[in-house]
């Protein structure tokens, strides 16, 4: 039998917490690779995994607000759809009055994450929790990612509604979803860690129309849609 314990030793360093990791997405990795290839500037689709994802609580303009704004040297956002820093870093979106999600997609994620913010947060109300286990990011870029989202999302995603910028909570088809328009022609779609199959079937069946030839594979057509509707509902009855 093969040795599978680790010392503390070897896993010290984030080379091999990494090594031990697998994204929500990891196995369609090929797939969505392969559509991307086919899709050249029209559509592409990739994960961006172990992204930091940390989960705050507090009101803005209070003394927790304040402690979290120092923490991560950002505004909290105040409206909805709104979001603060830089999408090519870390930024922070706005999900309810007192609910923020901070992410740093310039990074993975490392133990000990909300601990800054905890500190600030000492004695005061509120919350940071790391959350970056419970969402995975797919990232839909190309000419024609927002006509693959509009298929299914009911949200206007036309730009005088939905500019760049802009993050909202809405669905996917049957899937709750965060959705963030992070630039001109990028979206990235936050979808539960355990839906992130579905959802990436899902967008490759409205990118197959976008794509030269069959290069989807097997799984990302209408077969593959039935079979994640099948296993959304599965999920949903247990």
């Amino acid at each position: 039998m093969a040795d599978t314990t680790y010392s503390t030793d070897t896993l010290a360093t984030p080379e091999a917490l990494d090594d031990l990791r697998v994204s929500p997405a990891a196995h369609l990795a090929e797939t969505m690779a392969e559509a991307s290839a086919a899709g050249g500037r029209r559509v592409a689709l990739r994960e961006l995994p172990f992204t930091v994802q940390l989960g705050l609580r507090a009101q803005p303009d209070s003394a927790s607000g304040r402690a979290l704004e120092d923490a991560f040297g950002l505004p909290l956002p105040l409206k909805v759809g709104e979001v603060s820093g830089d999408s090519a870093g870390l930024h922070i979106l706005w999900l309810s009055p007192d609910e923020f999600l901070a992410v740093d997609v310039s990074r993975r994620q490392q133990p000990g994450e909300t601990l800054v913010a905890e500190a600030g947060l000492e004695g005061l109300p509120g919350q940071a929790v790391d959350l970056s286990a419970n969402r995975t990011i797919l990232q839909l870029s190309g000419s024609k990612a927002r006509e693959v989202l509009e298929k299914s999302c009911r949200a206007d995603l036309h730009p005088r509604a939905f500019g760049v910028g802009t993050a909202i909570v809405t669905s996917l088809g049957p899937v709750p979803v965060i959705l963030h328009h992070s630039s001109v022609l990028e979206y990235r779609v936050y979808p539960r860690a355990s839906f992130a199959d579905f959802t990436v079937r899902w967008l490759l069946d409205g990118m197959a129309e976008f794509l030269d030839g069959d290069s989807a594979g097997p799984d990302a057509g209408d077969n593959g849609r039935a079979d994640a509707v099948g296993a959304g509902a599965a999920e949903g009855s247990g």
